[in-house]
């Protein structure tokens, strides 16, 4: 049976139907479980933030069919700006220097949820149950079946986990994750600058943790602020004017005065990454295998990774008579993620550890390396590629 069932249709769940669709021709029968519709309220997969998609994953979304939607709606990052507060290092990325016209885009998630729906409602062979939830599953040898809360039983050949950082449908299952506490809270909101940010993003880092502003419509900027230390219990609750006095400090005068903030978002920041990302006629995606830090902004580029490389070895099994849920199928699929998961997992926390120890030491190594890369292109191309996601799946 080549039947596909996702739970979870946030960005992850929502763009693996499309690319199964899409790259299969429909012969994969493809069902997608969601509680919610992106344009309900708090939705949580599809909320106020805003992501940065390097220009690889849009490539790849491109490949899917879905960009052109989604791209009505971007805001182009032309250069991004990496620069260590209280010192002088400081290195920038240009997308004329890679004959590109921008490095990645940056996406409302709340918009890219309605456009994601409206493709799925379109696409072939898929299914949408929403709103619908989970509230058992079984495995047998040749079948996965889940019930969903107003009775229906959905069988197929693979479960897919794509329902997030605390996966349920994983955790019913058996799935356990690894957890690392950084001890940082984000600080999530839009802001307004009064100089234009010219499609600039800003990456920040301070004592107490990375703050990143990425260009949106209308001049405003996306806020991720990390903040650790003491401050990290009560950075929530400030009011209106004292969060743009500590913002306008943290960051300085880049883009003039901080005007105005919107509605503020919080929440803790952890490492979790799944101990198998797949099982007996299981595969886990996106946030489900590994929740990241937002440093350098490579959770749903990692994601989205997870997604294509998924698609493409679940239509090669379809291709050579192979079981989709089967153990070599998923075998395949982990063995192919393992080299780009190990190494963004561990950059992005060696990135946190790196920029939060303030050795002098360590401090003065680490400045004149951005002042190096700055200064020598060969010296960059790492960071470049790793931004523009360029990254081999």
């Amino acid at each position: 049976m080549n039947a596909v069932t996702i739970v979870g249709g946030g960005m992850a769940g929502a763009t693996l139907a499309l690319a199964l669709s899409r790259l299969g021709g429909g012969r994969i029968a493809v069902t997608l479980i969601e509680s919610q519709r992106p344009d309900a309220q708090r939705h949580p997969g599809f909320d106020a933030r805003a992501i940065a998609l390097a220009q690889g994953t849009c490539q790849q979304l491109e490949r899917i069919g879905c960009w052109s939607s989604l791209a009505r709606e971007a805001t182009p990052i032309e250069t991004v700006q990496v620069s260590d507060r209280g010192h002088g290092g400081m290195t920038t990325l240009n997308a004329a220097d890679y004959g590109l016209a921008a490095l990645g885009q940056v996406i409302e998630l709340h918009d890219a949820g309605r456009r994601l729906f409206s493709l799925l409602e379109q696409a072939p062979n898929v299914s949408l149950h929403c709103p619908a939830k989970v509230v058992s599953s079984e495995r047998s040898e040749s079948a996965i079946t889940v019930t969903l809360d107003d009775g229906e039983r959905i069988s197929s050949s693979l479960l897919v986990a794509a329902d997030g950082s605390f996966s349920s449908v994983a955790s019913s299952l058996g799935v356990e994750w690894d957890e690392q506490d950084y001890q940082q809270t984000a600080l999530i909101a839009n802001v307004t600058m009064s100089e234009p940010h010219q499609r600039r993003a800003f990456e920040r880092f301070t004592a107490e943790g990375p703050l990143a502003l990425l260009p949106m419509s209308k001049n405003r900027m996306s806020l991720v602020w990390c903040v650790g230390g003491a401050r990290r219990q009560d950075a929530a609750a400030w009011s209106e004017g004292r969060f743009i006095d500590e913002l306008q400090s943290a960051f300085g005068w880049r883009l003039g005065k901080i005007l105005a903030v919107g509605e503020r978002h919080s929440y803790p920041l952890r490492l979790r990454t799944a101990r198998q990302e797949v099982g007996h006629r299981l595969a886990l995606v996106g946030n489900a295998a590994q929740t990241l830090h937002p440093i350098a902004g490579q959770g749903f580029n990692l994601g989205l990774r997870d997604v294509i490389s998924l698609a493409e070895t679940l239509v090669e099994a379809v291709n050579q008579g192979e079981d989709l849920g089967g153990y070599r199928t998923l075998s395949r699929y982990r063995l192919r993620r393992a080299p780009d998961r190990s190494a963004t997992v561990g950059l992005t926390d060696g990135l946190v550890h790196l920029f939060a120890n303030r050795y002098a030491s360590l401090a003065i190594a680490r400045n004149l390396g951005l002042i190096a890369m700055d200064s020598c292109r060969l010296l960059k191309l790492p960071l470049a590629y790793r931004t523009l996601g360029w990254v081999k799946r």
